[in-house]
């Protein structure tokens, strides 16, 4: 078994913090995920950062935290899948290694997926904005994820308000049910599409939670791009017939 990979040990949560060129914030970031009141471990999946970052999680020894150090720069979403692979929590949800989302919020996530009727609780950064009495910042990553949030709720006629978010939670044994094949950033939308029609199939319901949000720009440090709406909108597209193994293939 590749070192980092599933332990037998079994817990509530995974919290799965894909890595890449995040020296400035990661350790802040594990910080404050290890604060949440939550029995948890925390997989770390370093994409070969090049400014640092490696290093400093070369040198971490905390308990349940692991750290799982990629040979290649793999991708975002090729790293989401390596560290589904090694969760050993109940549930798990992805984490990125920035501010922008407040890992507190992984607790009201928690509740909200423990439901039987649930199979995921995804954080709305929209419902959030609106529950804080404010609106989300109107940037070219705003009014991308508003687009392709609307294609997606065309396609699916599903009322989800942020599909692009990062916080989906779910069962682990849920989220190894998804077949995933994507690398990139597309992954979340992937996550999002198959999580859908996972619901719609069993008679199941996806949660949306309220969440804080404080994006951050290029310039601090954002990877995600304009191009990469292209291969959200492919995942979008290819997944609006996706069945899961166990209710008889694709």
């Amino acid at each position: 078994m590749p070192p980092g990979d599933r332990q037998p040990s079994a817990m509530k949560l995974s919290v799965i913090m894909p890595v890449y060129n995040e020296r400035s914030t990661v350790l802040e970031v594990l910080d404050r995920v290890r604060a949440v009141p939550v029995e948890k471990e925390v997989i770390i999946v370093d994409n070969l950062s090049t400014d640092g970052t490696r290093e400093l999680l070369e040198q971490l020894e905390l308990p349940q935290v692991r750290v799982v150090f990629q040979a290649a720069n793999m991708r975002k979403g090729n790293s989401v899948k390596r560290g589904i692979a090694a969760a050993a929590g109940e549930f798990l949800v992805i984490q990125d290694a920035d501010l922008e989302y407040d890992p507190q919020d992984h607790v009201a996530l928690l509740a909200a997926a423990e439901a039987d009727d649930v199979v995921a609780a995804f954080g709305s950064r929209p419902l959030g904005a609106e529950a804080r009495g404010t609106r989300l910042p109107s940037t070219v990553f705003g009014i991308g994820r508003s687009w392709i949030t609307s294609y997606f709720r065309l396609l699916y006629g599903s009322r989800l308000t942020d599909i692009a978010t990062c916080y989906k939670l779910m069962r682990t044994e849920v989220a190894r049910s998804l077949d995933l094949q994507r690398d990139g950033f597309d992954l979340d939308f992937e996550i999002a599409c198959k999580l859908t029609r996972l619901a719609r199939l069993t008679g199941k319901r996806l949660a949306e939670v309220p969440i804080f949000y404080a994006p951050r720009t290029v310039a601090q440090g954002k990877k995600i791009r304009w191009q990469d709406g292209l291969p959200a909108l492919s995942a979008i597209t290819q997944c609006r017939t996706w069945r899961p193994a166990r209710l008889g293939g694709r």
